[in-house]
């Protein structure tokens, strides 16, 4: 009989570590997955960008042109983190694999001051976050840009800011503020 439950015992554990070795095997291999249409490019990018936690090289570069100044053509080497805060905020209103629209991503110097200067009801921020390219303005067609706002706040991982007459939110991986 002690036998028998040493045996029991033996295998609860082989089963328990593997289980556990699963799991882990399973978070180090998990895809991060985007899905972007930019709304001035008309460009859909459909991408892994991380796999556990190695962010994929190609993936990135591929990003950083995508949400290049559109105006100008420049590029600038995104933080990953809005990757990260982009992923978490769609699992946060349950659309894991909603196709984000783009409305603004990198801007240089020239286009942010354009933009700024053009008409003092535009709310572009003198030193934005969008010309280190750490924010993004973005809708998500199957959720209010309401409900995408206090979706944001509650992640507490950056600034939010709501456009609701142009029907966008901004996120970025600065400072926790809100606007």
């Amino acid at each position: 009989m002690k036998t028998f439950l040493f045996v029991i015992m033996l295998a609860t554990c082989f089963t328990s570590t593997s289980s556990s070795e699963s799991i882990a095997n399973s978070e180090a291999t998990r895809d991060y997955h985007l899905r972007f249409f930019h709304t001035h490019t008309n460009e859909h990018i459909d991408i892994v960008y991380r796999r556990g936690d190695a962010y994929l090289p190609d993936a990135l570069e591929k990003l950083d042109y995508y949400l290049r100044d559109w105006r100008t053509g420049e590029v600038h080497r995104y933080d990953p983190r809005v990757f990260d805060l982009l992923h978490e905020l769609l699992a946060s209103v349950h659309d894991a694999n909603g196709e984000i629209n783009v409305i603004c991503g990198y801007r240089t110097p020239k286009t942010n001051e354009f933009l700024r200067t053009r008409n003092s009801h535009t709310g572009v921020a003198e030193q934005s976050l969008h010309m280190q390219a750490e924010a993004i303005d973005i809708r998500l067609p199957s959720t209010s840009t309401a409900l995408l706002r206090s979706a944001a706040l509650k992640l507490h991982l950056g600034g939010v800011g709501y456009y609701e007459a142009s029907n966008f939110v901004h996120v970025d991986v600065g400072r926790v503020r809100r606007w």
